[in-house]
């Protein structure tokens, strides 16, 4: 049960950010000071946070409870609709990669936590996706 009316919840709701996240402007910054181009929000399946079309490279940074981070550990602790709403959202970004991966793209998946903690540890990551794609970078 929830301890919010159904329009406090609406309204909490509606103010938690999907784009341009405290994760994604530490990546987006440390991009732009190397003068690395990417784009925000590239229009494919999933709509990654950060793209390199032309390489058809993917970022995606997401949030651990949105996205199920380890969903199995802590499913029994959340309600029905909570379960619902997270398992939904599980099977969608499964979807949406499976869809880039079959159009030739790579995909990278950071975790928000992981990138606040640890931009430069992110960072790497993408560097590594992006040399790979230049080979004697």
């Amino acid at each position: 049960m929830d301890v919010h009316t159904k329009e406090q919840r609406s309204y909490n709701m509606s103010r938690i950010k999907s784009k341009n996240t405290k994760p994604e402007t530490i990546i987006f910054e440390v991009l732009r000071l190397s003068k690395i181009k990417f784009r925000k929000h590239y229009p494919v399946p999933g709509k990654p946070d950060i793209a390199f079309p032309k390489l058809k490279i993917a970022v995606f940074i997401d949030g651990e409870f949105w996205h199920g981070k380890d969903f199995n550990d802590w499913k029994e602790k959340i309600t029905h609709f909570w379960l619902d709403k997270i398992g939904k959202n599980i099977t969608r970004d499964k979807k949406n990669f499976n869809l880039l991966k079959k159009a030739g793209w790579t995909i990278l998946r950071l975790w928000g936590r992981d990138v606040v903690k640890n931009p430069t540890k992110a960072y790497s990551k993408i560097l590594k996706l992006l040399e790979k794609s230049y080979p004697g970078a």
